[in-house]
């Protein structure tokens, strides 16, 4: 068996940035090549074209082309054409994309297609209550409608997309999985009254509910700090930097109290992950996010949203809480409840991570891939 993946993204030292999506992307790739099935990576939009193989894997970078009219055709049917050549020549026998912008849209592959549901579009348009341009949602609709295979993240995002979409065909549902042999526990000292978010520094993370909950927070403990790790996004609604908009509802004594690490390496992050507290991703806006299956893979209590897909992967309570981040003074309590009682945090901890081993761990989910594949090609 030999399966494809096209993707915008993959975090790779010769690929441009990448998030989720691509993470996601990875850790399925390196567990179905460990395997033994034979695995090619298309990786779109680059700034440079090349092929080449690696731990198993071929790579295909493709540089993103330009075109003076009719780009979004042409380009779908550049990447069609040099696809093909390689689903004939080095008989590939399905290819996955993921849903946003419906790049397989107008494609005729020499293959069957599945789309997985990482989140759409339309389905973040409908989750954050923001318009989606039109030729997006056509796109999206049309790649859906030509797909063979239908997958997704996690069965909130399958209910979503199947009503937005209109869709009949029959969605699996497979999460995302995480390396819980790299994202494990460290023997790394705790610092004291430390909060971390880590993630796009981006109004549908939640962030600027986090920044009205950590005033509530330092008015009962002026210790606490809060840690930023990410990237900073101009805000869709007010055009402003996201990170400027959390410094001006922060009150003193929360700036004060507040570090900004900026993007950081990814062993960095892992550090910031071991040194904290507690961990906090107050999103409005996810599939089956990575980030919360890392930190709980490393063993640390989470204050999550509570929104459709939390309830997948947290067990309110019990790995963690999971709050709306609107109510600020109850997830200002939650998040003081852990750094008040590091044994609850600690209890969570565990809990959280064998959660994570039993249910997303890479080798429990890539054994349901296969079986998917097996069944289809």
């Amino acid at each position: 068996m030999h399966i494809g993946f096209l993707s915008p993204e993959y975090p790779h030292p010769k690929t441009n940035s990448a998030a989720g999506i691509g993470t996601s992307i990875k850790n399925m790739v390196a567990a179905l090549a460990a395997k033994g099935i034979k695995v090619s990576i298309f990786i779109y939009g680059q700034s440079t074209n090349e092929i080449f193989s690696e731990d198993g894997i071929k790579f295909h970078i493709i540089k993103q082309r330009k075109y003076k009219f009719l780009g979004w055709y042409l380009h779908r049917e550049f990447l069609q054409n040099y696809l093909n050549d390689f689903i004939i020549q080095d008989q590939i026998d399905a290819l996955e994309a993921p849903d946003w912008t419906g790049i397989t849209a107008f494609m005729k592959l020499k293959c069957p297609i599945a789309i997985r549901f990482h989140g759409s579009d339309a389905y973040f348009c409908h989750l954050e209550n923001r318009k989606q341009k039109k030729k997006n949602f056509w796109f999206e609709k049309k790649a859906l409608a030509g797909a063979d295979h239908l997958l997704s993240v996690s069965e909130f995002t399958a209910v979503k997309t199947a009503a937005l979409f209109s869709l009949k065909k029959k969605i699996e549902v497979i999460p995302n999985s995480v390396d819980v042999a790299y994202f494990c526990p460290r023997n790394t000292d705790l610092e004291p009254n430390t909060i971390l978010y880590f993630g796009s520094i981006i109004r549908k993370k939640g962030v600027l509910e986090l920044a009205e909950i950590f005033n509530k927070i330092v008015k009962i403990k002026p210790e606490a700090k809060l840690i930023i790790a990410g990237k900073d996004v101009q805000d869709h609604k007010t055009g402003k930097s996201t990170q400027q908009l959390m410094m001006d509802l922060f009150t003193a004594k929360a700036s004060k109290n507040t570090v900004w690490n900026g993007i950081l390496p990814y062993e960095e992050i892992l550090e910031q992950i071991a040194k904290a507290n507690v961990v906090v991703l107050p999103s409005f806006a996810e599939a089956l996010p990575m980030t919360w299956l890392e930190a709980m893979a490393m063993e640390k209590a989470l204050v999550t949203s509570d929104i459709g897909w939390a309830k997948e992967v947290m067990i309110d309570g019990k790995t963690g809480f999971t709050v709306n981040p609107k109510n600020h003074q109850e997830y200002a309590d939650r998040i003081l409840q852990l750094l008040m009682h590091p044994a609850l945090a600690k209890k969570m901890g565990t809990a959280a991570r064998e959660r994570v081993v039993a249910k997303f761990s890479t080798e429990v989910v890539v054994e349901r891939n296969i079986e998917f594949y097996k069944k289809r090609v």
